[in-house]
């Protein structure tokens, strides 16, 4: 089933909208720009909206189980705390690699990708950053770290490392990916696989760049349903709102020579589906 039923949540011009995260603590929504260096939160009950400006190109921002956010950021993983004071928790600036898309594990921790700015064959990493800051590299020699998400009884792990074109399933063992193999591969008319959810049935919503689209696969990787959008960049997607029902959906408009109004805005499909609570990181 394909719909084009969107909305504008927030009117913006991102020049690289993405990973947006509902943070229930706090009832909104948090999305960054990512070479824009800003990290925006949306109260959708409310409409209002904060801008906070990093220091470095984020890649992703995750809320934190006793409030403040975790920031991956080009050269490492940073803490803000509530009263606003910054710290590193991990740093391991690497010339020409930046932070990427990241998600919080059901054991808490931080699985933090990276990739290169040129977007080198095999410069990027996705690694496993605990609460006390130690790492453990999970996936040594990637393109483009993305979409990360556990199935609702957290014994499947979805990931994409985008130019291979496939969403890939790991089984989540002691807290580690083990046996990776394709759930799905994204034809070439379709776009590029991004960012990723998984909702309450198991099903993975993936936003696919370059394809102006959401598509939701079951579990066995059947396509069953396509979220069609006007801005070609889509980005990444997540369910938020009070009951977990609204499917927001970041754009970009990078590298675009007559991007659409929508490009590197918020969008959101209202009652798309129902999505599972995510956890907060630990540190």
């Amino acid at each position: 089933m394909t719909t084009t039923v969107y909305e504008v949540a927030v009117a913006a011009e991102a020049t690289l909208g993405e990973g947006p995260t509902w943070d229930p603590a706090t009832g909104r929504l948090i999305w960054i720009d990512v070479l824009g260096s800003r990290v925006h939160t949306y109260d959708p009950a409310t409409g209002h909206r904060t801008i906070r400006t990093t220091e470095q190109h984020v890649g992703a921002v995750k809320p934190r189980a006793g409030g403040g956010l975790v920031l991956n950021l080009r050269d490492g993983v940073g803490l803000l705390d509530p009263d606003d004071t910054f710290r590193w928790l991990h740093r391991e600036p690497v010339p020409g690699r930046r932070a990427n898309d990241a998600a919080v594990a059901p054991d808490g921790s931080l699985w933090a990708g990276t990739m290169r700015y040129d977007e080198t064959t095999g410069g990027g990493t996705l690694s496993r950053v605990s609460p006390d800051g130690t790492v453990t590299t999970l996936l040594p020699d990637v393109t483009v770290s993305n979409g990360t998400g556990w199935s609702p009884d957290g014994r499947r792990v979805y990931y994409v490392d985008t130019p291979t074109r496939r969403v890939d399933v790991f089984d989540y063992t002691d807290g580690l990916p083990v046996d990776r193999r394709p759930l799905v591969t994204i034809e070439e008319s379709a776009g590029f696989p991004d960012g990723l959810t998984v909702d309450a049935d198991g099903c993975v919503w993936v936003a696919l760049w370059g394809g102006g689209a959401v598509r939701r696969y079951t579990p066995d990787g059947e396509l069953d349903r396509v979220i069609s959008l006007p801005a070609s960049l889509t980005t990444a997607c997540a369910f938020g709102g009070a009951d977990l029902t609204d499917l927001y959906v970041t754009t970009a408009r990078v590298g675009l020579e007559r991007p659409h109004p929508t490009a590197g805005s918020l969008l959101v499909i209202p009652g798309a589906g129902k999505g599972v609570a995510q956890p907060a990181f630990q540190g």
